[in-house]
């Protein structure tokens, strides 16, 4: 039995949400690929230990939002390009949203937007988002807090999405 056993079914299975989730924490598909990427290799070395009796859902998670941090450190600097970057058609309200809170998030500290992220888009309880960040769980009520005040802050234009009384009770 190949240590790798389960390892191609998990990635086939949870790709598409893994992505989502690497994307939402970077804001381009290309790093989300990369970071992807980077954390499946991770999780590959491991999958052992995980497919004996660990949650390898949890712990890709906890991958990525580690990894995206841990870049998030570390400067980088900005590489030229011969294209211009495309611009998105404004169409409707919903993708001006899409648009204006990417990039409010992009503004947010990365544990912030972490946060935010496996909150709201990836609907984990405090105490799950707690245990992928490896925090307390008040330390993911106090950053969700501060993230949405500094959300409402850099977004005015957002305030009918962040003055949800679900988000607002969050918030508290």
């Amino acid at each position: 039995m190949d240590h790798h056993d389960g390892f191609r079914e998990f990635v086939l299975a949870r790709q598409q949400a893994l992505m989502r989730t690497a994307y939402l924490l970077t804001g381009d598909a290309h790093l989300a690929e990369d970071l992807l990427q980077s954390v499946l290799i991770k999780v590959a070395g491991q999958w052992g230990k995980l497919s004996r009796g660990g949650n390898p859902e949890a712990y890709t998670r906890k991958a990525l939002v580690n990894q995206y941090i841990s870049w998030r450190r570390r400067p980088r600097p900005e590489l030229p390009s011969a294209e211009v970057p495309e611009r998105a058609a404004i169409g409707d309200d919903a993708t001006l949203d899409r648009i204006v809170l990417r990039q409010a998030l992009a503004k947010l500290g990365p544990r912030q937007r972490a946060v935010i992220v496996l909150r709201f888009w990836e609907d984990l309880t405090e105490a799950q988002a707690a245990e992928v960040l490896g925090c307390s769980v008040g330390t993911v009520k106090s950053q969700t807090h501060h993230a949405l005040t500094r959300l409402r802050t850099i977004a005015p234009e957002l305030a009918h999405l962040l003055n949800d009384p679900e988000i607002v009770e969050v918030s508290r």
